[in-house]
């Protein structure tokens, strides 16, 4: 059934709406993951910052860009949650490239110490997951009738 503005309405439209909005209350679950993890390796690294095996100059870099990355993970998805399109196409890019940039650390050998590449492997799970989320068909359909 469509209401006098063209869209669904009733059960069905309902149903979507319920299942875009679980899809969004599972990204913010991983994207608060993401920052959450990310936040604590940066101060793994401050607390380990005299074992220089364990904390390289990389290991700062990568850590700072990964927890800005995260933050503006979550603002995105919460503004996209609220049916921002541009946030939402922002979140999908942002997520695919550094779900990529932790693909290529976790293949370079000796890139990052073993226990910042355990790190980096749950935050590609991390934004794997959210990614698959916000990117499934009923989402982007959404976001495209608003």
């Amino acid at each position: 059934m469509t209401n006098s503005t063209g869209t669904s309405s009733g059960p069905v439209a309902a149903t979507a709406s319920a299942e875009v909005a679980r899809s969004f209350r599972r990204a913010r679950l991983c994207a608060v993951a993401y920052l959450g993890l990310s936040a604590a390796t940066l101060l793994a690294a401050g607390l380990l910052h005299r074992h220089a095996d364990l904390v390289t100059p990389t290991v700062w870099v990568r850590g700072t860009i990964v927890t800005a990355s995260a933050v503006l993970t979550l603002a995105l998805v919460a503004r996209a949650a609220r049916g921002s399109r541009g946030a939402h196409r922002r979140l999908r890019l942002l997520s695919g490239v550094m779900l990529t940039a932790i693909v290529v650390l976790l293949a370079v050998p000796g890139s990052l110490p073993l226990w910042v590449k355990v790190e980096q492997g749950v935050c590609g799970l991390l934004l794997a997951a959210l990614l698959a989320l916000v990117s499934a068909a009923r989402v982007r359909a959404a976001l495209a009738a608003s």
